[in-house]
């Protein structure tokens, strides 16, 4: 984030950890690591240290009420993180508080992070059954630990069914639990997340579930979807559980390392119950025979591949929108015209026949994984192409091994409905550098114009669809492009 660019407003709303290691001092310091502006609406002033929680003192609620109005008049957030609530009294300030900023933003986003006790053991709350329901009727998402959840069951009365009983979101961690995964699960309608990384035994985790929860916050007002807002928070906490520190006797806090580009600090993704029966090949599916892909033209037609293929491309791929009674004939003649100018040719989604004509490999997007037989493909030898939109699909792509993995969508696009917002330059760099020793190809409204710029990202291939095939003189648009991206990669 550049000097001049505003940063999102989030608020915090708990309380006051005197030794600087939980509480709204974790919240906004996570906040600021990772480009947003941090206000305060504190609930509690605490006496504390890394080692006990000599005192609570409750915030009277005139008082955190005119914290709030005062916000209003001139800091109106795009997400709101939520932490120690003291009593009921103080659930129904805040409650009100949301109200008035859904009326001033109807998207800003509203994150509890339930406390109850404090990690040395201190009761912290006396929040009633009442004042719990109450409040998870009114945000968008609760994030309990295994020791808040059970808490959180027995105020509403019952099993966990996501949705329907708790009436939001809910993201369920553990990383309070002392399995060899720390396993954190986002319950959302139609599909759960399950986010795993190796558990951290780290000495210093003071304010890990603040820290967590606020930089959910903060992906959130920057725009990214919640499951990739996870996705970029787990990554942060456990880079901040590997480099925490001791500012006391105690357990210290987390580092804030700013925004984790490390693809060793990132979690395996599952959607569930989608992947709880897909087996992937540990050794991962065939490499590419050639790393750097070039132009990667994506075509609906036998008369497109006809036209492009004496152009002397490394790649193309096949997809074929409205398939009709001679789709297996229409992929079999594509695989033969590709071989004889040894072309690397993607069949897009018909997995089956794309072995059965024997193709060089097949492109499946995220809601084709459940569906393919990954094993066959892999038994075939075919090479995996996979797309992803974003940190969580890209980290759930990774655990396959695919021969490449696509991001996208880079730019907005008319060429198809598309499952999220456009990512741009800054998020694709980001992307690229995650994928690790994957090769990655950007898709997604790449003119000629945004071609260079793309392929300055590092990414090993450009796919492109309408800077071709509604070019005026395509032949002269592939050239141009191939010559642009050679040129891009001499520098």
């Amino acid at each position: 984030m550049t000097a001049t660019e505003q940063r999102p407003v989030v608020w915090c709303i708990g309380g006051s950890d005197s030794g600087g290691g939980a509480g709204i001092q974790a919240d906004t310091l996570t906040l600021h690591d990772l480009g947003c502006h941090a206000c305060t609406v504190v609930t509690a002033i605490t006496a504390q240290n890394s080692v006990a929680v000599e005192q609570v003192a409750a915030v009277a609620c005139g008082l955190l009420s005119s914290q709030g109005q005062a916000l209003l008049q001139d800091m109106v957030p795009q997400a709101i993180k939520i932490g120690l609530l003291c009593n009921d009294e103080q659930v129904d300030v805040v409650i009100g508080l949301i109200n008035q900023v859904r009326e001033r933003n109807e998207q800003v986003w509203v994150i509890w992070d339930p406390v109850q006790v404090a990690t040395t053991g201190a009761q912290m709350a006396s929040v009633s059954a009442r004042g719990c329901r109450a409040l998870l009727a009114c945000v968008d998402l609760c994030t309990p630990n295994s020791d808040e959840e059970q808490y959180l069951l027995a105020c509403v009365g019952g099993e966990l069914d996501a949705e329907h009983l708790l009436k939001t979101r809910l993201l369920c961690t553990g990383g309070h639990s002392s399995a060899e995964q720390a396993e954190d699960r986002l319950y959302t309608t139609p599909m759960h997340w399950c986010y795993s990384s190796i558990w951290q035994p780290a000495t210093h985790q003071h304010g890990s579930g603040c820290t967590f929860a606020s930089a959910i916050a903060a992906a959130l007002a920057l725009d990214y979807p919640l499951h990739d807002a996870v996705c970029v928070a787990k990554a942060y906490v456990n880079m901040g559980l590997a480099k925490g520190y001791a500012a006391g006797a105690g357990a210290g806090p987390l580092a804030r390392c700013g925004w984790p580009t490390d693809e060793r600090y990132f979690p395996t993704v599952l959607q569930l119950p989608a992947d709880a029966d897909i087996t992937a090949p540990p050794e991962g599916f065939a490499p590419l025979t050639c790393r750097q892909l070039g132009l990667y033209p994506v075509v609906d037609s036998l008369e497109w591949l006809a036209l492009l293929l004496p152009l002397g491309l490394n790649i193309i791929q096949l997809r074929i929108k409205q398939p009709g009674a001679d789709l297996a004939e229409q992929i079999r003649q594509a695989v033969n015209m590709a071989a004889s100018y040894q072309t690397r040719l993607f069949i897009n989604d018909h997995w089956q026949l794309a072995i059965e004509c024997g193709a060089y490999g097949v492109h499946l997007g995220q809601e084709d994984l459940e569906a393919a037989d990954l094993g066959a493909i892999y038994r075939a030898g075919l090479r995996l192409g996979i797309s992803t939109h974003g940190y969580a699909e890209l980290c759930r792509a990774r655990q396959f091994r695919p021969s490449y993995i696509a991001l996208g969508h880079i730019f907005a696009t008319q060429t198809k409905k598309m499952p999220s917002k456009p990512q741009g330059l800054a998020r694709l760099r980001r992307y690229q550098t995650l994928a690790g020793d994957i090769p990655t190809v950007a898709i997604g409204g790449i003119s000629q114009a945004r071609f260079a710029d793309v392929v300055d990202t590092g990414v090993n291939g450009v796919a492109v669809v309408s800077a071709i095939t509604r070019a005026a003189e395509p032949v002269a648009a592939v050239n141009r492009l191939k010559e642009t991206y050679d040129r891009v990669k001499q520098r």
